[in-house]
């Protein structure tokens, strides 16, 4: 595997792993605030991006390369709203997106075929990501501070599989 390719790869290890802590934050934000079903929607989503980590790192660890964890940075995240917090989601989404892309991008550069099938899922996943998300905050949009239509949103969002 080509040196950059890999280092790329390794680094994304570590982003999804921060992209997992700032769910958590994000988690901790609603819980504040009294939304259980969002926090745990938040909680949900960072079990999915540690999954998404290992999918990385197992890709690595398969083609015979190390996996080095190091500092994951992690933003400040505070959310006064849930339209805050899942607005700051759509965000980090966006920045994971232009990170796979460059995966992508470089994958194609030295033609490592045999990255294209996971960095392809993660292409697509990313479109699922952001989409979700995005339909989130419309909803909350449309509900405004409607203390109902928030607590409405908050069930369905907690009734999402664990």
């Amino acid at each position: 595997m080509n040196e950059k390719l890999q280092s790329l790869l390794n680094a994304q290890v570590i982003n999804e792993h921060g992209a997992a802590l700032i769910y958590t934050q994000l988690a901790y934000e609603m819980d504040d605030l009294s939304f259980p079903g969002m926090r745990d929607w938040f909680y949900a989503q960072a079990a999915e991006e540690r999954e998404h980590a290992q999918k990385i790192a197992n890709h690595l660890l398969a083609r015979g390369y190390r996996v080095e964890l190091t500092d994951v940075p992690v933003p400040s995240v505070k959310a006064a709203t849930p339209l805050d917090a899942f607005e700051a989601a759509y965000a980090h989404e966006q920045k994971v997106s232009e990170q796979i892309r460059e995966i992508a991008r470089t994958a194609d550069e030295v033609k490592d075929l045999e990255s294209r099938q996971i960095v392809n899922w993660f292409l697509d996943e990313q479109i699922e990501e952001e989409d979700t998300v995005t339909e989130i905050i419309d909803q909350i949009k449309l509900v405004g501070n409607d203390g109902s239509g928030l607590l409405r949103i908050d069930a369905t969002l907690g009734s999402r599989a664990k």
